[in-house]
């Protein structure tokens, strides 16, 4: 055994240094390959597998975190851009309010919404003024489309505010069309008042704009309050059901102006006119005296008759 074995030794070393000398088994060496080949490739097959096993994997939690990465990133740009679109609104908003500031010939004081009464039986708002800015009871309230309600409480800081909805709340206006005066009240709704004793041959129709009249020396003239939306008249009763929604937006407004018209009563206004005419009456005497000169000519004096 030991022979056969040192034989098959002497004969592999001698075909070793042969075939790298002379290159005789080249051929053998061609033939063989084709025939190991198959088997090199089956053997690589586990570990291929495994490497692309793990580089799947690998690629899919690449692909998870990145997927979680992208949707974390999209929720933060989804709130920029609902920010910007908040800002952009608000801006909006403030260009009105700024272009309604400039078309009211009154002093006006712009302030912010901070609250509003929780009672549903209530329209009421609570705003970032108060004693301290000058704001006083019964001081009108506007946004950028018409008159919201008037201020009915003042704190040092803030101040509640009464809508023009509210059940206890009434203002005069008149039709801006022909003049009409009416009374206009709350119903509780937060887009609706009501013109009460509105006789049924009036002539008020739909789409009629109602503006202040200025009756009542509480709210200035001239300031839209609602439009007409639906007159029914029945031959039965004396009076027409007129219902308005409000111009302004009740519900929606947090940037709110405040009005500071003429607040004097009419004797006020005309102790002040007479005390204004008498000033000026006084100016006018105090004015210099324009000097005459004495004239150059000569005046002949009557003769007297002799005294007998």
């Amino acid at each position: 055994m030991g022979v056969r074995l040192l034989v098959f030794t002497g004969l592999s070393i001698s075909l070793m240094v042969t075939d790298a000398r002379l290159d005789t088994l080249k051929p053998l060496r061609a033939q063989m390959s084709l025939i190991v080949a198959p088997l090199y490739w089956l053997a690589g097959v586990p570990g291929r597998a495994w490497d692309a096993a793990t580089e799947q994997f690998s690629s899919r939690s690449e692909l998870l975190a990145e997927n979680e990465k992208l949707k974390a990133e999209m929720l933060l740009l989804q709130r920029r851009l609902q920010k910007l679109a908040a800002l952009t609104e608000q801006n909006v908003r403030l260009r009105e309010l700024l272009n309604s500031a400039a078309l009211v010939d009154d002093k006006v004081l712009v302030a912010e919404l901070i609250g509003v009464d929780p009672n549903p039986y209530t329209h009421r708002l609570v705003i970032d003024k108060g004693e301290q800015d000058g704001v006083f009871l019964g001081q009108p309230v506007l946004d950028a489309r018409g008159l919201m309600g008037q201020v009915v409480e003042v704190m040092p800081y803030t101040a509640r505010v009464l809508l023009l909805t509210d059940t206890t709340h009434s203002i005069p206006v008149q039709v801006n069309r022909n003049g009409l005066r009416a009374i206009a009240s709350g119903t509780g709704y937060p887009d609706r008042l009501e013109l009460r004793y509105v006789a049924d041959t009036a002539d008020i129709r739909e789409g009629d704009l109602l503006v202040s009249s200025g009756l009542g020396q509480r709210f200035p003239a001239g300031y839209p309050v609602a439009t007409v939306t639906e007159v029914i008249r029945d031959t039965g009763q004396p009076f027409a059901v007129v219902r308005a929604i409000p111009t302004a937006a009740l519900n929606r407004s947090r940037y709110l102006l405040l009005v500071f018209s003429d607040r004097r009563t009419p004797e006020e206004r005309a102790t002040d006119s007479a005390l204004a005419q008498k000033h000026v009456d006084h100016q006018q005497t105090a004015a210099p005296v324009t000097e005459v000169k004495p004239s150059t000519e000569k005046k002949t004096e009557p003769r007297r008759k002799p005294v007998e």
